[in-house]
């Protein structure tokens, strides 16, 4: 996993920030200097917090746990879909459906709505309904898979959320926070820092931006997912030669027993041959 350098975080744009009147006091900080009434992100900041975030999402993959990635602004949907897809995470680019996390299981009700009607399609009952009930139920589905398809894998809580635009996703931000869930996110100068557990001060609105910091910590959760592959190829492997091990006793005895099976033949042709010299 390689951190971004500075020139490659200056020429994705991730060091501006908002107008200097539109700026949240708390992330002094992390602001640079102002040029032409904009702040400037400090990018050796933003390149240290980085490497912390996507150290921690690597040990999250790493331990087979899920991150949910959230971003429904039109210029971070499709890189958000992709990269999530890319290391197999559920993502919201929707809508974000309220009481998503603190009324999961009302959301996984949807979900299997969903499914309940793949069913229907499937096992004949779907034919069997008029025309209106039909178009009913597909625009249903429609609206459920736009939705929500994207976490139809999701069967618990996730165990962090990494958000794109803090500030327009609070809602997600504060279900977050209300139930302990870790939050990474990437912070713009006219945000608040204070609920996001893994900061990243970085431009939250141009693409070239978003897109090298998800490139980062996905690549980095990649390397987590592809440790944990190993080691349980390794654990397998461990448990085959123990197995091995513990069988070798009984492979013993069993190679003593075939030996005195060979053997008591041999013995009882000599008592043959003893009695009929006797008999003579």
């Amino acid at each position: 996993m390689a951190t971004p350098s500075f020139e490659q975080l200056l020429d994705a744009g991730c060091h501006f920030g908002h107008l200097k009147r539109k700026w949240n006091p708390a992330m002094a900080p992390y602001i640079f200097m102002e040029r032409n009434g904009i702040h400037i992100i400090d990018l050796y900041k933003t390149a240290a917090k980085l490497d912390e975030a996507a150290n921690a999402l690597k040990q999250i993959a790493k331990s087979g746990r899920k991150v949910l990635f959230v971003a429904t602004k039109k210029q971070a949907k499709e890189s958000i879909e992709n990269h999530a897809n890319s290391v197999g995470m559920p993502y919201v680019t929707e809508r974000w459906p309220g009481g998503m996390l603190t009324n999961f299981p009302t959301i996984r009700k949807a979900v299997k709505k969903m499914t309940t009607i793949d069913k229907m399609s499937k096992d004949g009952t779907f034919d069997n309904l008029s025309k209106r009930e039909k178009l009913q139920i597909t625009r249903q589905r429609a609206k459920l898979e736009k939705n929500l398809g994207s976490i139809a894998d999701l069967s618990r809580l996730p165990n962090a959320l990494f958000v794109v635009d803090v500030m327009k996703e609070h809602i997600a931000v504060a279900e977050a926070k209300r139930l302990g869930i870790p939050v990474f996110g990437i912070v713009d100068t006219n945000s608040n820092p204070e609920d996001i557990d893994f900061i990243i001060p970085a431009n939250d609105d141009a693409s070239k931006s978003i897109d090298l910091i998800l490139d980062t910590v996905c690549a980095a959760m990649a390397e987590g997912l592809e440790e944990r592959k190993v080691e349980k190829l390794d654990s397998a492997d461990e448990d085959k030669a123990e197995a091995s091990a513990e069988a070798t006793p009984g492979k013993r005895r069993r190679m003593r027993r075939n030996e005195n099976k060979e053997a008591a033949p041999a013995e009882a042709t000599v008592e043959v041959e003893e009695t009929e010299e006797t008999a003579e």
